[in-house]
């Protein structure tokens, strides 16, 4: 079975769009002619103003065609965005044409009332013409609104808001013509004037809906998104390894939706971690905002879980090191953090003391209760052996065996936040919390520690320092 690729989708979309955008426009000119010279027969005014609104109908219908048409373009090198926009300027046009003919309508409608006597014929004609328009206008407007919800078109939205404006106008002024029909028939001068009033009543109708088209065509022309989307978005984004949602901007081009998202996540994460995370959060935007393309941008920061082993690789890699052998010693002269760390042996070594003192500044800062960090340099040991894809394989391998600790020694206790350091040509550090009961006594804990430090090494030897945190099960 052959696959339909999204050029052939969006090629069909497009066409039936254009087909759509089309028909319409040859129904508006039937509609128009027959309105006009059964106006200009009767002499009705709400007659002449429908004609002249399926007139600018039939100019709408023609710039429509045309943002259908040039709103399906591709993206290029000037507009970055594709050319959906176009639409929002057709209807923004369509809506200004209807304001101006309303205008017109309202002035002749009032002349009509009150300074000139004008005489209105009813006939078979108008009432056929009339009929036929809303029969017209009902099928069109049900086939607009069908393919404007399924292709997200404005341009195709507005052409069916503009066909059911039609439908309650040509109703009105039917009702006017019956009702010139009875003043003829009964002498009852007075109902003439329900012409006019029809005319008033058309013009009305349809400044109502230009006024709301415009009003949304504007707010798209400003990149107006509805008022729940972005906290919508955010929610979706908050996925586990989000730590905040810091920004949330969207812009509409046609049916199609932009996403600019910036996350917080935790500067300890690797570069595979954080690409997973932007990854999940990309299809769970999506999955609320099918049209949409999402760009994700990440924030590191220091979460409030993060210990001080984490910091000092974070730290260290930020200078262009890597730190191992991290310990911390109390004595008299206070508490002193000492900590290895690889450069690059090319390096001179003013500039390799220059990073690692920067290096132990920052560690300085972030734990203002050292005493004193002493950092002990060493070539960076470099093997062209190493494999991306072997190391995560080993990464997946040492997660496996530490969540199994608990089983294969036979502790109680609730392993998370593990966190994997491979170093190049080093041996890998790791660091896990274990939750155990809070009854326990420290040398219980520190012998728990052992326990399982050594149950580690035993299954996976290549291992640098291990540290396990214990806390209390909450």
């Amino acid at each position: 079975m052959e696959k339909t690729v999204p050029s052939e989708i969006e090629s069909a979309a497009n066409r039936e769009k254009k087909w759509a955008a089309l028909s319409s426009l040859f129904a508006i000119i039937f509609i128009t002619a027959m309105k006009f010279i059964v106006a200009l027969l009767t002499g009705s005014l709400g007659l002449l103003a429908e004609a002249a609104h399926s007139l600018l109908d039939l100019v709408a219908a023609v710039v429509t065609y045309i943002a259908v048409k040039v709103s399906s373009q591709p993206a290029d090198r000037v507009h970055t965005y594709g050319h959906g926009k176009v639409e929002n300027l057709s209807a923004l046009f369509e809506s200004l044409l209807l304001l101006i003919t309303c205008a017109g309508i309202f002035y002749e409608a009032i002349n009509r009332l009150f300074f000139k006597q004008v005489v209105v014929e009813s006939s078979i004609w108008s009432f056929l013409v009339m009929g036929a328009s809303i029969i017209i206008n009902i099928t069109r407007s049900r086939q607009l609104k069908k393919t404007a919800k399924k292709y997200n078109s404005q341009a195709l939205e507005a052409q069916a808001l503009d066909f059911t404006a039609d439908i309650l106008s040509s109703s009105v002024v039917l009702v006017g013509l019956i009702l010139v029909f009875v003043s003829e028939q009964y002498h009852i001068p007075w109902l003439a004037k329900a012409d006019s009033i029809a005319g008033m009543v058309v013009a009305g109708l349809v400044s109502y809906v230009s006024l709301k088209l415009g009003r949304r065509a504007i707010g798209e022309l400003m990149d107006e998104v509805p008022e729940n989307l972005q906290d919508e978005i955010a929610r979706a984004a908050r996925l586990p390894g989000v730590e905040e949602v810091r920004q949330v901007r969207v812009r509409r081009s046609g049916s199609d939706y932009f996403v600019d998202l910036v996350l917080a996540v935790s500067r300890s994460l690797t570069a595979s971690q954080a690409h997973e995370i932007t990854e999940k959060v990309e299809k769970a935007v999506q999955d609320i905002l099918p049209n949409s393309h999402v760009m994700v941008h990440v924030d590191p920061i220091r979460t409030a879980d993060e210990d001080l082993v984490e910091t000092i690789h974070v730290l260290a890699s930020q200078y262009g090191l890597s730190a191992h052998n991290i310990r911390v010693d109390e004595d008299e002269g206070g508490i002193t953090l000492l900590v290895h760390l690889d450069v690059d042996d090319n390096l001179r070594v003013e500039e390799a003391h220059a990073r690692a003192t920067a290096f132990e500044e920052a560690v300085q800062q972030a734990y203002p209760w050292l005493d004193k960090v002493v950092t002990h340099i060493e070539p960076e040991f470099r093997s062209s052996e190493i494999d991306d894809e072997t190391t995560g394989q080993q990464e997946e391998q040492l997660k496996a065996i530490i969540n199994q600790l608990p089983e294969t020694t036979g502790i109680e206790c609730d392993v998370h936040e593990i966190h994997i350091y491979q170093q190049v040509g080093q041996k890998t550090d790791v660091s896990f919390h274990c939750s155990v009961h809070g009854e326990i006594t420290v040398a219980r804990a520190h012998e728990i520690t052992e326990i399982m430090e050594n149950s580690l090494r035993d299954q996976f030897p290549n291992l640098g320092q291990v540290l396990i945190h214990i806390e209390p099960l909450n």
